[in-house]
């Protein structure tokens, strides 16, 4: 047996002092709560102590404080041969999940596209490999579905990533990353994620504490907005009011400079829908709508909309951002989206179009009767509060 170590590898781990304390109160036949006390640590750490590293040579789960510290040593050790290595039989059901043949109903191969592997990412608007493509996650939980007796047959969805994304693990061929959703051929870094939350977004401005009478539809002037993207980040802004669902379009142009030279880091956004670009265009849109109309903004959490505070500031529009990944909390903006891709389709150049060829698209999509309205028109439904402003047939801008 290798010698002892004395002093643990820092607090997070038992000291072979804290073992020896562990040994004598059990031998006391004190419970795992009041051995837990007496070192100030969790039960749960004395409690896997206990059961992990236990003396079994005798039969029975005896604890013995150096028993107990060759196994945490041994465990310890570093580093470790990836599980995939080790069992052939794991290794090949995680590969034919992974990375399997497409197979049709009648059992026949589907080969798909040919994609020849270039060592990263694949291209937007690509081919992609065409494989089973389970989740790493859903190969882990069915292990235990398709094994439920064999505990050989056990491995993590990190595990699997580690074989992936870390060559040195060995096990599986990094090409095999094109099957994962992502696509991704190298792991995005823990401390990059973490700068992409958007510090504009607080807990004051969120979906959750937007008033009840915005989400009933009974009062006007509540609107949604979003972009549609287009070719070279062109984009168009749109804004739809939730009662009614008029829409007004947003014109955002290129700013001088775009396409002539490399885009500086941190510089100011070319392509027009920079966070002040849409700040200035809403601004110029709402403000011509009387007061009673604008009375509250929601967006998705895009980094447009990072000059939020000055928007409100100019307009008097109270913002409010969705929860990330829930585009169906703007769902009348996202409806209305999808009508607008009749006229600007995905994959076209969005900034071709002018303010007089954005306006002539909103006033078509307003003069269309709709079923949710009784089948008005958009215009015809938004004219009536504007109407109480002035106590007469007014005109929608």
């Amino acid at each position: 047996m290798p010698p002892i170590s004395l002093e643990p590898l820092s607090g997070r781990y038992l000291s072979f002092a804290e073992r020896e304390e562990i040994a004598l109160l059990r031998a006391k036949k004190c419970g795992v709560r009041d051995i837990a006390r007496s070192l100030g640590r969790a039960a749960s750490t004395i409690s896997r102590e206990l059961r992990r590293n236990a003396a079994t040579r005798g039969g029975r789960l005896d604890y013995r404080a150096s028993v107990a510290q060759w196994h945490a040593d041994r465990q310890a050790r570093r580093p470790k041969t990836c599980k995939l290595a080790d069992n052939d039989r794991l290794q090949q059901y995680v590969q034919d999940r992974l990375a399997g043949i497409v197979r049709a109903p009648d059992g026949s191969e589907i080969e798909g596209p040919q994609v020849r592997w270039i060592g990263r990412r694949h291209g937007r608007r690509q081919d992609r490999r065409w494989a089973t493509s389970w989740s790493p996650e859903q190969i882990a939980n069915r292990l235990l579905v398709d094994f439920p007796e064999d505990e050989t047959m056990r491995i993590s969805h990190e595990a699997i990533y580690q074989a992936l994304y870390v060559q040195g693990r060995g096990a599986l061929r990094r090409e095999l990353t094109a099957c994962l959703r992502t696509g991704r051929a190298l792991r995005v870094p823990r401390a990059r994620t973490r700068g992409r939350g958007k510090k504009f977004v607080t807990e004051e401005v969120l979906i959750s504490v937007r008033p009840a009478e915005v989400t009933d539809r009974a009062v006007p002037g509540h609107w949604e907005g979003d972009l549609i993207i287009g070719l070279d980040s062109s984009a168009i802004g749109t804004l739809v009011e939730r009662t009614t669902r008029y829409t007004m379009l947003l014109h955002l142009p290129r700013i001088d400079g775009h396409g002539e030279s490399e885009r500086v880091k941190n510089g100011p956004a070319l392509a027009g829908h920079g966070a002040e670009a849409v700040r200035d265009a809403i601004a110029a849109t709402i403000i011509t709508l009387p007061e009673h109309l604008r009375r509250s903004l929601t967006w998705d959490q895009g980094a447009e909309m990072a000059q939020h505070a000055q928007l409100r500031i100019d307009t008097g529009l109270e913002i409010y951002f969705c929860d990330p990944h829930s585009p169906w909390q703007r769902g009348t903006n996202e409806n209305t989206n999808g009508l607008l891709r009749q006229y600007f389709p995905k994959g076209t150049d969005l900034s071709r179009h002018t303010r007089n060829d954005l306006d002539a698209v909103a006033a078509t999509l307003n003069s269309r009767p709709r079923k949710t309205l009784g089948w008005r028109t958009p215009a015809e439904a938004f004219n009536e509060p504007l109407c109480l402003l002035t106590g007469s047939v007014a005109t929608t801008p």
